[in-house]
């Protein structure tokens, strides 16, 4: 069991629980994913493509910061770089997991995750959200 525990929250995580997680924290209602100018350059050369094209086809600019872009799925919005179950032709899985496309190079806000200062306070949110949640008694 790999259990996370940071100073100032009042829960764990057990990390162990991405497996079987359908990832409800990449999927769900709209929510802005911040990618940093060193983020923006990582994920543009794993993905090997320009930064221009990157940023056009994969960031929105929102003020002065840009945050990775939502598509519409069947649970509400979800990262474009989520991959849900996919179909073969034949109607069988071409594989079963759902995970996340650039996950060696996922921004620092997916890297965090749960361990957000928004769910110091708002605990039962992220107890709701997160099968790998430990709440502390």
């Amino acid at each position: 069991m790999s259990i996370i525990q940071k100073t100032g929250f009042d829960f764990s995580f057990d990390s162990c629980e991405c497996e079987g997680c359908p990832g409800y924290c990449c999927c769900g209602k709209s929510g802005n994913i911040w990618v940093s100018q060193n983020e923006i350059l990582q994920i543009s050369s794993f993905l090997q493509i320009n930064i221009i094209d990157y940023i056009g086809t994969y960031l929105n600019r929102i003020g002065n910061r840009f945050s990775i872009k939502e598509r519409l799925a069947e649970q509400g919005l979800e990262c474009v770089f989520f991959e849900p179950q996919k179909q073969a032709c034949c109607g069988k899985l071409q594989h079963s997991k759902k995970q996340c496309s650039i996950y060696p190079v996922r921004p620092f806000q997916c890297r965090q995750y749960p361990f957000w200062e928004h769910f110091k306070e708002h605990k039962d949110q992220v107890i709701k959200e997160c099968p790998g949640i430990i709440a502390k008694k």
